[in-house]
């Protein structure tokens, strides 16, 4: 199997090889976390070919029988080897019962070098950190990239090529499949029937199904708007579904827990006070958000700001909804002491437009960059101190300054 390696992962799992730390791979289910696992444990071999790689995988047949970490412990101390380096990688390891005990075990053994894979924020809040506190690493995978996703699809980087980002999404068995919109878009329902039937509804055991599919439909549908439990409640309620806005709320954390959506909450930009209502919701990967709604309902202008968000969680910033004096500044973003403004245009038409985009960020008085987003076939150049970008241009950065 030719293996295209994600290099911003394969250098920071190289630091923690051989320590004396769990690795877990979190992220949706789909963004690649085996096929990084299968990385690390190509780079394993090519450093050391004698190493004994024992790999686990929940998802095929002949895994069914490790259940839990009784059976897990009994399968891999089968397969250890006593002359050589042992690496275990085990994929979705929340499918089997108590496994960090197992994990535990091992760790307090040394017996292995341990990897593993999981669909579920849980895992770090609840089942590892419960046992294996500060004994772990977590490493949190997102959706490719526009960067890797021109070299996944041997693209160019052109305006046709981000066309088929912004409508496909990032999830890297595409790769494998037709180029054709409709055999991408069975695949992207498929999947996301998986995300949500086997890591949210049978994890939680969800009886209402037809609140929680209008409640992800509507979340699509309301992809960068600012919305509260309450407005979903209401909407529901217009629709013959009455559901409370705390029940709301637990159905929004389950998909955030499995990592289909991201909440950002709004800030003062002045005085940094978060509010409490009102908040943004995006996807991991809006192709899974475009399937939701359907080819027919494919918008450019409805996406950018998903796609944006998007890349500045790849690049590791924490990100919130800006507010200024009545005004809406798209993302604020924080990278230790550093902070980047975003706003997000489809186009910059005319006058007003310009003013009301470059005017926005201008208002922030203090130094830290600025940019404003679009698909304007040209870029502006820098207004008033405030940089234009592509959105082609801003996706290939691998850092902002």
């Amino acid at each position: 199997m030719s293996i295209i390696k994600r290099i911003r992962y394969l250098e920071r799992i190289k630091t923690y090889i051989d320590k004396d730390l769990i690795k877990v791979f979190v992220g949706q289910r789909r963004v690649g976390k085996s096929y990084l696992m299968k990385m690390t444990a190509n780079y394993i071999l090519e450093i050391n070919p004698q190493a004994n790689i024992i790999f686990i995988d929940k998802e095929r047949y002949e895994f069914d029988k490790v259940t839990d970490y009784h059976t897990l412990i009994s399968y891999v101390e089968s397969k250890l080897l006593p002359t050589v380096p042992n690496y275990l990688f085990i994929d979705e390891v929340q499918e089997i019962s108590e496994f960090e005990k197992a994990l535990r075990h091992f760790q307090n053994k040394k017996s292995a070098d341990i990897y593993c894979t999981g669909s579920n924020a849980e895992i770090l809040s609840g089942e590892l950190a419960t046992l294996l506190s500060g004994r772990y690493i977590s490493i949190k995978v997102n959706t490719l990239s526009y960067l890797e996703f021109l070299e996944f699809h041997n693209l160019h980087n052109s305006d046709e090529s981000l066309f088929k980002y912004l409508k496909w999404g990032g999830l890297p068995f595409i790769k494998n499949l037709e180029k054709e919109d409709e055999v991408i878009f069975d695949y992207l329902s498929n999947i996301l029937s998986t995300i949500i039937y086997k890591d949210v509804v049978n994890r939680y055991r969800i009886r209402n199904i037809e609140f929680f599919d209008r409640l992800i439909q509507f979340l699509a549908a309301n992809t960068g708007n600012l919305i509260s439990a309450k407005k979903i409640s209401d909407y529901l309620k217009s629709q013959k579904t009455d559901i409370s806005s705390k029940v709301v709320l637990t159905y929004l954390q389950f998909l955030q827990n499995a990592f289909l959506i991201y909440k950002l909450k709004r800030e003062d930009v002045n005085s940094k006070k978060v509010f409490e209502i009102n908040d943004k919701y995006f996807f991991e990967d809006w192709g899974l958000r475009n399937a939701i709604l359907g080819l027919g309902f494919f918008s450019i202008p409805e996406i950018l700001e998903n796609v944006v968000f998007s890349h500045l969680n790849q690049l590791g910033y924490q990100v919130n909804v800006g507010v200024l004096k009545n005004r809406e500044i798209d993302f604020v973003a924080r990278k230790g002491k550093d902070i980047v403004y975003i706003q997000v245009a489809y186009m910059i038409t005319d006058q007003k437009v310009k003013e009301r985009e470059f005017g926005n960020l201008n208002l922030i008085k203090d130094n830290y960059p600025k940019y404003v987003v679009s698909l304007d076939p040209v870029e502006i150049g820098a207004y008033k101190g405030i940089k234009h970008m592509h959105l082609r241009s801003f996706l290939s950065e691998n850092q902002l300054n």
